[in-house]
């Protein structure tokens, strides 16, 4: 009896210093298994995008993520944050920390345009944490009731213009301008169009050419932006949309051709569209800025024209609708 008693008293203890081993080994290998970053395999639109394509996070803990490129060089980028977008190579895996300070889902794409549905490659970051994520507001176009393909559509005669409407030559009849037209709730619901016929209607400027006249709405149109809005405005064009309307907005941009002929092709007014040329007068100068923000942050429906509603701040929105009516204007002189 007294052997078997103290067989056991010197296990009890063997066993006890065992358990505490594995329970250490566990605790250090979910530590380190927690430390480890989270693997997004890249490739081409065509041959999956983001792999996964959705993540989980929490407020307040570092998000680490491994990017890797199974094919050609992408892009990570964060929608609405001010993280910058970063580029990686095939063979050259990138290792980035992300931190959310509130809960809400945040919208992950690339800016290299790598193949024509190259805007398809997205994905979502779902964080979760104390606080209730704040709710997004409700659309400028809808809150106006605003239908937007409807809207966009004229009947208007098409618009050609010998010169390129200039802002500074307009200021000069700076004081014929009804004062309502330098309202940003004139500007957000009328068309360059609109406010020339208005303008056109004015006795004090009846006496004008239509060429003059359009320059004195090019003046009314600078009124609600700034240099560095516009300066905001293109750096944005430039890495989201120059890929297809073009570094200079003639809609010729690299994959133009190949959306042209899609369309062509299926004939479809409901699908694939080439892009749309904005040095065109017709197509801007009839154009609500409500209707272009709109169309920004809802997308093309199927047309090719990507969804950027949850890529872009507010702001960015209004600072890219200005930064396009600059295909058709002449701002400078007036913006220092």
């Amino acid at each position: 009896m007294m052997t078997r008693r103290f067989f056991i008293w010197t296990l009890q203890p063997r066993s006890a210093l065992a358990l505490a081993c594995f329970s250490l080994i566990g605790l250090i290998a979910a530590v380190s298994f927690s430390r480890q970053p989270t693997t997004i395999h890249v490739r081409i639109a065509e041959d999956g995008g983001f792999m996964p394509d959705s993540i989980k996070a929490h407020v307040g803990e570092p998000l680490r993520l491994r990017l890797i490129s199974d094919d050609v060089e992408h892009t990570f980028a964060l929608g609405q944050s001010p993280v910058r977008p970063v580029t990686f190579k095939p063979g050259e895996p990138v290792n980035i920390t992300l931190s959310f300070d509130k809960p809400g889902t945040y919208t992950f794409y690339t800016t290299t345009p790598s193949s024509l549905n190259f805007w398809r490659m997205r994905g979502v970051i779902e964080v979760s944490g104390d606080g209730e994520a704040q709710a997004a507001d409700i659309p400028l176009y809808v809150h106006l009731g605003l239908e937007l393909d409807k809207e966009h559509e004229s009947d208007e005669e098409h618009v050609e213009l010998a010169n390129q409407p200039s802002a500074e030559r307009g200021a000069v009849f700076v004081n014929q301008i009804p004062a309502t037209m330098l309202t940003s709730d004139y500007y957000v619901l009328h068309s360059p169009m609109e406010t020339f016929d208005e303008l056109r209607g004015e006795p004090a400027l009846q006496m004008l050419s239509d060429l003059v006249v359009w320059d004195v709405v090019a003046y009314v149109w600078a009124q609600h932006t700034t240099s560095a809005a516009l300066i905001a405005g293109e750096k944005l064009y430039q890495v989201n949309c120059a890929a297809c309307h073009g570094e200079n907005g003639a809609g010729d941009g690299q994959f133009a051709d190949e959306m042209k002929a899609i369309a062509e092709k299926n004939n479809d007014e409901h699908g694939i569209q080439a892009p749309t040329d904005f040095t065109d007068a017709e197509h801007l100068l009839e154009a609500k800025p409500a209707i272009l923000q709109g169309l920004l942050l809802r997308g093309g429906m199927g047309t090719g024209m990507p969804m950027w509603g949850t890529i872009f701040t507010d702001e960015e929105t209004w600072d890219l609708v200005a930064f396009l009516y600059s295909f058709q204007f002449k701002y400078q002189g007036v913006h220092q």
